[in-house]
C-alpha cells in the first residue's frame, strides 16, 4: 500500500489491477461469510443493544461532517454529503458520481480516509492496547479439505457475479459473504480461506488505495486530502467515544469495540479483526450495518441534495463540477 502510494505521488502512471482487484474482495467477502455461524447467529440478541448505536453513530456523523465539508472546505452538499458518510469506498464515489458529486474529491477524501485508518489503528491496538497483530488469517491451504476450498470458490464467484446481475453495491463483498454465510450455516464449510488466498487480498486492496493518489495535484492535495485528514480526526473522536460506550457498558471488550465503530473500509476492518483475534462476528455485523445504512440512505439524500438552495456568491473550490 505505501510504496504504491509513494509511487503515485513521485508521479508514476500507476493503474488499479481492475478485476483482480475485484476478484481479490471476494476472498475477503467469503472470509466474512465463513464467520457467520450458528453460534454467531445465536449472539445476535446480545449485539442488538450494541449495533442500536449505529444509527446514532451514522447521524452524528452526518452532522459533523456535512456542514464540514459545506462550510470549511467549500464543497457542494452532493459532494459533502458522500465525502462525510463512512460507506465503502468504491460505494460513496459511485454512489456520488450517479448524484453529480465531485468525483475527484471524493476518491482523495474516502482514499485519505481509509489510507490513514489502515495506517494508525494497527499502531493504537499494538502501541496503546497491546493488541498483537500474528494472528494467523488462516489456515494453510494444505490443511484444508479440496472440497471446502473449492465450495469457497464457488461462493466467491457466484455471489460476486450474482449481485452484480442485480445491481447490489458493494458486490464483490457483499455477494460473496451472503453465499459463504449460507454455506457456513447449512455445514458445508467449517473454515475461512487459506492463508495465502487472504494474503493476497490484502496485498492487492492495500495496491488500490495507493493508487487512488495518482496524478493528485498540490492544488487537489491542499482542498481535498488535507481535507480529509482533518475529518479524520473528527471521525476517530466520534469512533473513540462510541467504542468507549460499548466497554464501558458490558457490550464488547475494547478490542471488538475499536474494530466494530473504526470508520474504516469493510475490508480493511475484515483483515484487522482477523490479524487481531477480534470477535469477526461481531465487528462484521456492526460494519454491515453501517454500510446497509449508508447505501440505503444514499439514494434519498441524492434527491434531498439535488434540490437547489437559494443562489450564492460563493461558487466553492469543492464544486460537484469537475
Amino acid at each position: 500500500m505505501f510504496a504504491s502510494l509513494v509511487a503515485a505521488l513521485a508521479g508514476f502512471q500507476l493503474r488499479g489491477a481492475g478485476p483482480v482487484s475485484k476478484g481479490a474482495r471476494t476472498i475477503l467477502g467469503v472470509a466474512v461469510g465463513a464467520s457467520i455461524t450458528p453460534a454467531v447467529i445465536h449472539q445476535l440478541p446480545q449485539m442488538a443493544a450494541s449495533v442500536a448505536l449505529i444509527p446514532i453513530y451514522l447521524m452524528l456523523i452526518g452532522a459533523i461532517g456535512l456542514p464540514y465539508f459545506t462550510m470549511v472546505c467549500k464543497m457542494d452538499r452532493v459532494t459533502a454529503y458522500y465525502s462525510a458518510m463512512p460507506g465503502g469506498l468504491q460505494d460513496m464515489i459511485l454512489f456520488g458520481e450517479e448524484a453529480g458529486g465531485n468525483v475527484r474529491a471524493l476518491s482523495l477524501v474516502h482514499a485519505t480516509r481509509v489510507l490513514l485508518i489502515v495506517s494508525l489503528a494497527p499502531i493504537i491496538l499494538t502501541s496503546f492496547m497491546g493488541i498483537t497483530l500474528d494472528n494467523p488469517v488462516g489456515a494453510p491451504a494444505s490443511s484444508l479439505p479440496v472440497t471446502e476450498m473449492l465450495i469457497m470458490a464457488a461462493a466467491a464467484l457466484i455471489g460476486w457475479k450474482g449481485a452484480e446481475r442485480v445491481g447490489m453495491f458493494g458486490a464483490s463483498i457483499i455477494g460473496p459473504m451472503i453465499v459463504a454465510a449460507i454455506c457456513s450455516l447449512t455445514d458445508l464449510i467449517h473454515s475461512r480461506p487459506p492463508a495465502e488466498a487472504i494474503l493476497f487480498a490484502q496485498f492487492f486492496i492495500g495496491t488500490g488505495i495507493g493508487v487512488g493518489y495518482v496524478g493528485v495535484t498540490v492544488k487537489e492535495l491542499r482542498n481535498y486530502v488535507v481535507s480529509g485528514v482533518v475529518y479524520v480526526a473528527l471521525l476517530a473522536v466520534l469512533a473513540v467515544i462510541f467504542s468507549e460506550i460499548v466497554v464501558l457498558t458490558g457490550l464488547a471488550p475494547p478490542l471488538d469495540g475499536f474494530l466494530a465503530f473504526a470508520p474504516g473500509g469493510q475490508a480493511e476492518m475484515t483483515v484487522l479483526a482477523i490479524i487481531t483475534g477480534a470477535d469477526l462476528g461481531y465487528v462484521v455485523v456492526h460494519h454491515l450495518t453501517r454500510l446497509i445504512l449508508v447505501i440505503l440512505g444514499a439514494p434519498v439524500f441524492a434527491k434531498i441534495l439535488a434540490k437547489p438552495l437559494p443562489a450564492t456568491d460563493d461558487s466553492g473550490s469543492g464544486s460537484g463540477k469537475p
